[in-house]
This record gives C-alpha cells, sequence and structure tokens, in this order.
C-alpha cells in the first residue's frame, strides 16, 4: 500500500488537503513510551503554514486529536490514530487543474491513474499538507528515541545558491541551529531569505538542500542487502513532496575522491571503535558504525507559481498559459526541515524496533 510504510512500526498516512481531516495511524508501538504532548505541538508548530514570509498565508493550527493508543500520558499497545482538522481552505482555487494542469505537479499523473476521480483540490492526496501527520508520527519517533540518547536535528544547508555551513560530520552542532529560521550561520540564512523573497515578487519559487544529522546511534542497526539503513531512510525521505534527491555522508561528492581519501580510518577513543574521518554519513554496508548518521535531501522548487507557465487544456487538447491560484509557499525548504527530521526518526524507530530481541531489550530498558 503506497501510503503505508515500515516493517516492525506501520504507519499509514491518510486524507486530503482540502478534505475535512487529515491524519496518521502508527500500529506495533510498545506499551508504556512517555509521550509529551506540548513537545509534539513545538515540534508541530516548526511546520505549520501561515507564520511567515517564506510560507503559505493558508492558516491552520495543526493540532492534533488523538482517538487512541494514549492514555494518561503513555501509549497504551493499542494502534495510535490521531487526526488534524482542516479548517481554512479555499477549493475554488484548484477548479480548473483537472482540465489544465500544473507544470512540475501531479495533476497529470493523478488524472491518468484515476481517471479524473481524484481530489485536485490543494493537491488532494499529494500535497505537502500530508507531511502534517508525518510529524505527528516522527514528533513522538523522536521523543521516544531521545529517551534512547538518540538525538536528531537539520538546517537549511542551501537555498537558491545561498548555502550555510554544513554540519561537521564528526560532531554536528544540532543544538546551534537557530529556532526562528533553520541555519547554523546566521547571514547565510538572511541571504536565503532574500532570495526567497525576491522569488515570491516575481510569483516564482526556490528550492535547496537539507542537511539532516542523527548522533547517539549505536553500531549494528540496519540489514544488509535491501534492509540497510540508507535505503529504509530514502524510502520514506523520498515520501516527502518535492524531495528529488537523498545523498549519505560525502555522497556523490565520494565518486570523485581515491580509496585512500574516502576511506574513514578507524582510531580508538576510550576503549570504543571510531573513525576519524566521516565520508561514509556513520552508515558501512547498510549498517549503522556509531558515527553520526549524516544525509542530505534536496528539495525542488514549488510548482505552484503567480507567472505564466505553458500547459494544456486536456478537453480541447490545445497548449494553454495557466497562472496558478491559491495559496503556496515560494520555498518549501525552511518547512520541511522537521518534516526531513521526522521521516528519519519514524525510520530509525522502525529499525530499532527490527533489531535482535536482546537489542530490543536493552534498547526498551532504556524507555522504562
Amino acid at each position: 500500500m503506497s501510503s503505508t510504510y515500515g516493517e516492525n512500526l506501520k504507519l499509514s498516512i491518510f486524507g486530503q488537503s482540502h478534505g475535512a481531516a487529515i491524519g496518521m495511524t502508527l500500529d506495533g508501538i510498545p506499551a508504556g513510551l512517555p509521550v509529551d504532548p506540548e513537545k509534539l505541538q513545538a515540534f508541530l508548530n516548526r511546520r505549520a503554514p501561515g507564520q511567515n514570509d517564506w510560507s503559505t498565508p493558508r492558516r491552520e493550527e495543526d493540532r492534533p486529536e488523538f482517538l487512541s493508543g494514549i492514555l494518561d500520558g503513555f501509549t497504551c499497545g493499542a494502534p495510535i490514530a490521531a487526526i488534524i482538522y482542516n479548517k481554512n481552505t479555499r477549493s475554488g482555487d484548484y477548479d480548473n487543474l483537472k482540465d489544465c494542469p500544473r507544470p512540475g505537479h501531479a495533476d497529470y499523473t493523478a488524472q491518468i491513474k484515476y481517471g479524473g476521480f481524484q481530489d485536485s483540490a490543494g493537491g488532494g492526496h499529494f500535497s505537502g499538507r500530508l507531511t502534517a501527520p508525518l510529524c505527528m508520527a516522527g514528533g513522538l519517533c523522536k521523543q521516544w528515541l531521545e529517551e534512547m540518547g538518540i538525538f536528531m536535528g537539520a538546517h537549511i544547508l542551501s537555498i537558491a545558491g545561498r548555502r550555510d555551513q554544513a554540519f561537521d560530520p564528526i560532531h554536528p552542532q544540532l543544538s546551534q541551529v537557530s529556532p526562528d529560521f533553520p541555519v547554523l550561520d546566521l547571514s547565510a540564512g538572511e541571504a536565503m531569505r532574500q532570495a526567497i523573497d525576491q522569488a515570491r515578487k516575481s510569483g516564482d519559487s526556490v528550492g535547496g538542500v537539507i542537511e539532516c544529522a542523527v548522533v547517539g546511534l549505536p553500531p549494528g542497526i540496519g540489514e544488509p542487502m535491501f534492509g540497510g539503513v540508507e535505503s529504509r531512510i530514502a524510502q520514506i525521505v523520498y515520501g516527502i513532496p518535492a524531495v528529488k534527491g537523498v545523498e549519505f555522508g560525502a555522497g556523490f561528492g565520494a565518486s570523485d575522491l581515491r580509496g585512500s581519501q574516502c576511506n574513514d580510518p578507524f582510531t580508538l577513543e576510550d576503549g570504543i571503535v571510531k573513525t576519524t574521518t566521516n565520508h561514509s554519513g556513520g552508515i558501512l554496508g547498510g549498517i549503522t558504525n556509531g558515527m553520526a548518521l549524516l544525509f542530505r535531501a534536496a528539495v525542488k522548487p514549488t510548482p505552484s507559481i503567480s507567472a505564466p507557465q505553458q500547459s494544456v487544456s486536456l478537453s480541447a487538447q490545445e497548449i494553454t498559459s495557466l497562472s496558478v491560484k491559491g495559496r503556496h509557499d515560494p520555498c518549501i525548504v525552511p518547512r520541511a526541515v522537521p518534516v526531513v527530521e521526522a521521516a528519519a526518526a519514524i525510520a530509525i524507530m522502525d529499525m530499532i524496533l527490527g533489531n535482535t530481541q536482546t537489542d530490543r531489550r536493552k534498547m526498551n530498558h532504556g524507555l522504562k
């Protein structure tokens, strides 16, 4: 099922952008794990729309309503189900998109696959709105991973060619990411905001790259050949609308290095095996090696722009011009930062639950 992810936990996301509600179910989570609703809401607020000049003016509270799975502040072993009501919709802005599809969006492919029965308002099930329930599940997984001493964070590495400093691959500076605009270098963030504003004023959009780091992962997580850490994370990250590329460690840059440059030499720190560099991104053979896990996701520019674009009228069978109506982000990268964190948290939680029974007991002990 295309809207379901996971082998040991099962995440299912449902709803449409302008439907009554969007939501998720998360099954396979052990009973007795603590849930902090205020911490979860703070995480969801990082993704919520309508808060600043670089996001869509559509305003939604994004307050989850839990229907099952949580009792008196702890998971109870039942599937966790939660919804977020859609309240600020303008579906009429999308009336013409079944006939005149937006370039770069899923309007045309959805029309072909579903024969006109798809919900095109706000992008329907293809909308970035569906990342809110992804963040509900990921925000919970982040809390449980932190109980195990596993922490993750992400920042904007670049937008429209304006580049932030990269994470230190050995000791990522998670605590130094700005809470207002998620960068390490505030001057780089200001340049990014200016690029977003220029695109917005011209009726256009820009994309960028998000870098994510995970620290505290023990060695030995992941499976060969198709259950490797890269595969499991990439699968869910590619479920985020507009993500067009994922790389780990040195990524494509590794192809320009020699083996003597790319290999990470082993060393010992207080009797623990470490590496002196981290070109592998904390993964060898699809399995964590105990170093920081590092990956980057490339996010394309928002396809819904007000500047005129060439499209076709499917009914008239003729080329036409399209200016997209509605409310859209001139750059979705800042709001996608917590979404990438959420995706990584879900993938890692899934892999930890699937580790050997002995290791699982060790992990669970830290949650009690």
